[in-house]
C-alpha cells in the first residue's frame, strides 16, 4: 500500500534513526573516538544537505521552465490576438491560478494551438488578397511594382487591415478598367490616324506591344503600354499636322496658280479633295489615305507641273503685274521704281522679279492708302492754284466785260475763283502740317511725282 505524503517524513526519520543506531554500534565495535564520531556525523549531515539542496535546485529549475513556457505561450497568444486585432485572451494572475503548473501549461498550450490555427487561416486570406494585388499591380504598373512592397505584415492581420487591402484591390481593379478604356480609346485614335496617313496599323501596333497583335484576352493594360501608345499617337498626330499644313500650303499655291493661269474648272475638279480641305482643322480630316505619302506626292507633282507651266508664262505674268504696279504708282503720284527694268537686262530671275513686283504692289497699296488724305488735299490745292493762274490771266484781259456769248459764265467762274484763291494760304498751311505729320509717322519724305510738297508750294507762290 502506497504511503501518503504526510507519512513520508516520519518514515524517513525512523529509517534514518535505525541507520544511525546501526552506525553507532559499528563505530563502538570499531572503537572510534567521540571526536571522530562527531566529525563523521557532521560530514554525514553536510552530504545529506547537499543532496537535498541539489534536488531542491533541480525542482526550482523545473518550476522555472514551466513558468517560462507558460509565459512564452501567453505572450505568443497575446501577440496573435494583437496581430489579428482582437482583445487579448483573459489570463489570471499567479495568485488567482488554480491547479498545477503542468495543468496550466497544458491549458495555455491548447489555447495557443487554437490561436495558431486561426492565425494561419487568416494569413491565407491575406496571402490570397496580396497575390491578387501583386498580379494586378504587375499588369497596370510593372515598373513601379516592387516585390518588397507587396509582402504580408504578419504583425498586423486585423480585419481592418484586410478591409484596407480589399479596398486597395478594388481601386486597382477600377484603375485597370479605366486604363483598358483609355487604351481602347487610344487604339481607336491610332487606327484613325494610320488610316488618314496611309500607315500600316498592324505594324504600328506590333512595334508598341506584340500583345496587341494577339488575342484580346492577352492585351496589355500597363501604364508603360499607355505611354507608348500616347507617344506614338503624338508622333502620328505631328506627322498628320505637318502633312496637313503641307497639303494646305500646296492647295493655296495650286489655287493661286489656277487663278493666274485661268485653269479650267474641269481640270481643277481632279484636285477638289485637296482644295476643299484648305481651311480644315485637324479633326475634320478623317478620309482614308487623304494624307498618305502617295497622295502627297501626287499633289506635289501637280503643283510642280503648274509651276513649270507658270514659268513658261512668267513674262506675261510679270508684264501684267508690272502694269498693275505702274498704274498704282501713277494714281498715288509715286515715282516708278527703276529696279523693274532688271527683268529686261536679265540681272534677276523671273520668279524673284515677280515676287518683288508683288511685294511692291502690296507696299504701293499700303502707301497709297496712307497718302490718300494728303493727295486729296494736294488735288484741291493744285486746282486752287490753277484757278488762281486762270484768274490772273482773266484779270489781264481788257475785254472781259464786253458783252458776248459766255461772258456771264466767265464772270461767275471768276467770282468762284476769287473765293477759292483766298483759301490757298490756309490750304497750303494745312497741307504742309499734314505732310509733316505723315513724315514723322512714317519716317519718310513725302514726294509728289518726285517733288516735295514744300517745293511745290514755294514755286506756286
Amino acid at each position: 500500500m502506497t504511503c501518503s505524503s504526510t507519512d513520508q517524513p516520519s518514515q524517513l526519520e525512523t529509517a534514518c534513526g535505525s541507520l544511525l543506531n546501526e552506525l553507532q554500534i559499528i563505530w563502538d565495535e570499531v572503537g572510534e573516538s567521540d571526536t571522530e564520531k562527531d566529525k563523521m556525523l557532521v560530514e554525514l549531515e553536510q552530504e545529506c544537505l547537499k543532496i537535498y539542496r541539489s534536488k531542491v535546485d533541480e525542482a526550482n529549475r523545473c518550476r522555472a521552465q514551466f513558468r517560462l513556457a507558460i509565459a512564452d505561450s501567453e505572450a505568443e497568444v497575446a501577440a496573435i490576438c494583437s496581430a489579428m486585432g482582437e482583445l487579448p485572451v483573459h489570463t489570471r494572475q499567479p495568485a488567482q491560478r488554480a491547479g498545477s503548473l503542468k495543468e496550466e501549461l497544458k491549458s495555455i498550450t491548447l489555447q495557443l494551438d487554437e490561436m495558431r490555427m486561426r492565425k494561419d487561416e487568416k494569413l491565407k486570406n491575406f496571402l490570397h488578397v496580396m497575390e491578387q494585388l501583386r498580379s494586378i499591380s504587375i499588369e497596370i504598373m510593372p515598373n513601379e511594382c516592387s516585390p518588397s512592397k507587396l509582402v504580408v505584415d504578419e504583425s498586423d492581420l486585423s480585419t481592418r487591415k484586410l478591409q484596407e487591402m480589399c479596398s486597395h484591390l478594388e481601386l486597382l481593379q477600377e484603375q485597370k478598367n479605366d486604363q483598358l478604356k483609355q487604351i481602347m480609346d487610344h487604339l481607336s485614335t491610332l487606327n484613325s490616324l494610320c488610316s488618314v496617313l496611309g500607315a500600316d496599323v498592324k505594324e504600328t501596333l506590333r512595334s508598341i506591344d506584340p500583345s496587341f497583335y494577339e488575342s484580346e484576352a492577352s492585351k496589355s493594360v500597363s501604364n508603360v503600354t499607355m505611354e507608348r501608345l500616347a507617344l506614338t499617337i503624338g508622333r502620328l498626330r505631328e506627322t498628320k499636322l505637318e502633312r496637313m499644313q503641307k497639303v494646305q500650303d500646296l492647295a493655296s499655291t495650286m489655287l493661286e496658280l489656277w487663278n493666274l493661269m485661268d485653269t479650267p474648272i474641269e481640270e481643277q475638279r481632279r484636285f477638289h479633295n485637296v482644295t476643299r480641305n484648305i481651311a480644315a482643322s485637324e479633326e475634320e480630316i478623317t478620309e482614308a489615305k487623304s494624307l498618305s505619302e502617295d497622295f502627297l506626292s501626287s499633289v506635289e507633282a501637280e503643283v510642280s507641273r503648274l509651276e513649270q507651266l507658270k514659268a513658261s508664262k512668267m513674262k506675261e505674268l510679270i508684264s501684267k503685274k508690272r502694269t498693275e504696279l505702274e498704274e498704282l504708282r501713277l494714281r498715288a503720284h509715286l515715282v516708278i521704281d527703276s529696279e523693274l527694268s532688271a527683268i529686261e537686262s536679265g540681272a534677276m530671275d523671273s520668279c524673284s522679279v515677280l515676287e518683288q513686283i508683288k511685294e511692291q504692289i502690296t507696299a504701293a497699296k499700303e502707301e497709297a492708302f496712307s497718302r490718300k488724305d494728303i493727295l486729296e488735299r494736294v488735288e484741291k490745292w493744285s486746282t486752287a492754284c490753277e484757278e488762281e493762274a486762270w484768274l490772273e490771266e482773266y484779270d489781264r484781259d481788257e475785254n472781259r466785260y464786253n458783252a458776248g456769248r459766255g461772258a456771264h459764265l466767265m464772270l461767275k467762274r471768276a467770282e468762284k475763283a476769287r473765293a477759292l484763291v483766298i483759301k490757298i494760304p490756309a490750304m497750303a498751311d494745312t497741307l504742309t502740317a499734314k505732310v509733316t505729320q505723315w513724315e514723322k509717322r512714317t519716317s519718310m519724305g513725302f514726294m509728289y511725282d518726285g517733288v516735295s510738297i514744300a517745293s511745290m508750294i514755294f514755286w506756286c507762290r
